[in-house]
């Protein structure tokens, strides 16, 4: 099958990953696909935010912005329509994002069907975090893509409800969350253990790091375990890593810390594996988090908010400890209750590797669901 594959993501990150998760699984059953998208990412290295593009979009009034990312569609439309004569694709599959009707006109215009990714509900995002600048049309591009494509996979349960509210109805909605490749990700895959983690108990953070996610008060918090065989470990960059090594410092703590910075997404297996107990201190409402499912891929006792996403995935005391979301107390006894109960800890481990294969979390098990859409539309 030729499947065109439509983007606008111009970063390297959690949103690429996904991309080429994808790509990579669809291509590996023997399909071929076109990408129609920025070629910013492609060039860069995996953690850039979009280079000139995020730079210039950051420096504009919000209007002007908003109204250059509106007119990028009619530019984008051609690029399609030019790909669609070349190549002769069997159907677009699109990732959906805001201001972005020229998918859904080349559908139209060439009678195709279309698969709509959908990650986040971007306008109510948008409106939640620096709002927007032309809120009408800003809902109308969503609602506009949403009701016209073919069929849409939100990757939550949450996200869904999103949809529904737009007219969207359920014949036309499938969740499909996000995944993981086995053959990289895998409790199976067993790295030799870091020298600074031999017989460690490790409490690990994978990702961004933020002021809301207060490491600082989990740091504290371990600090009060006197036996040095408990460790925390942060793998990625962020504004707060400063002021955790000072902290560190101050607490004589710093021989128990262990920040990688920025890892490759090569280089992410071999420290998940480093990591015992895996926190996710905060969430956003719709989202599949992709590092809480390697969490769950490679053997982690996970400590988890306790919102409607999270328990699509987690139950809480089978395959994972929930707290109460925003309430940090909660989360750091979460962490202490696993540090202190091996039995606990040991039977987590085992629930969550398991829930890969009955949540079906594989990139693999996406596309085949992805194909199956596409021949029957």
């Amino acid at each position: 099958m030729k499947i065109l594959y439509h983007h606008r993501i111009a970063s390297k990150d959690g949103q690429y990953v996904h991309i080429d998760a994808i790509v990579s699984a669809l291509r590996d059953q023997g399909h071929t696909v076109i990408m129609v998208a920025p070629n910013v990412a492609e060039k860069a290295s995996f953690g850039s935010d979009g280079g000139w593009v995020s730079r210039l979009r950051q420096k504009l009034p919000k209007v002007i912005s908003e109204l250059l990312e509106f007119g990028y569609c009619f530019y984008d439309f051609i690029k399609l329509c030019q790909a669609i004569k070349k190549h002769q694709p069997d159907a677009i599959y699109e990732r959906y994002n805001l201001y972005l009707p020229s998918g859904i006109w080349a559908k139209q215009l060439f009678n195709l069907p279309l698969i709509l990714e959908v990650n986040s509900p971007l306008y109510q995002e948008r409106m939640n975090y620096g709002g927007v600048a032309f809120g009408m049309l800003a809902k109308w591009s969503e609602y506009y893509a949403w009701r016209n494509a073919d069929h849409l996979l939100p990757v939550t349960e949450v996200l869904a409800g999103y949809i529904r509210t737009a007219g969207v109805t359920n014949d036309k909605i499938t969740v499909i969350h996000n995944g993981i490749d086995k053959r990289v990700f895998s409790s199976i895959r067993k790295n030799e253990r870091h020298d600074r983690f031999k017989n460690k108990l490790v409490v690990g953070f994978v990702g961004f790091c933020r002021e809301w996610h207060q490491l600082d008060q989990v740091l504290t918090m371990l600090a009060r375990h006197q036996a040095d065989n408990v460790m925390f470990l942060i793998v990625g960059d962020g504004p707060v890593l400063e002021a955790l090594k000072d902290q560190a410092k101050a607490m004589r703590m710093i021989d128990r810390i262990h920040i990688t910075g920025l890892v490759s997404r090569e280089d992410m297996p071999y420290w998940l594996e480093q990591i015992d107990i895996a926190i996710q201190p905060a969430v956003t409402p719709w989202c599949s988090p992709l590092k809480l499912i390697e969490y769950l891929a490679t053997g982690k006792a996970v400590v988890a908010p306790n919102t409607a996403n999270i328990r699509e995935l987690i139950t809480d005391e089978v395959n994972g400890l929930l707290f109460e979301s925003n309430n940090m107390q909660h989360l750091l006894a979460k962490i202490e209750q696993l540090i202190n109960d091996a039995t606990l800890r040991e039977q987590l481990q085992k629930e969550a590797v398991k829930t890969i294969e009955i949540k079906e979390l594989e990139w693999q098990k996406n596309a085949n669901k992805i194909v199956d859409l596409i021949n029957i539309q």
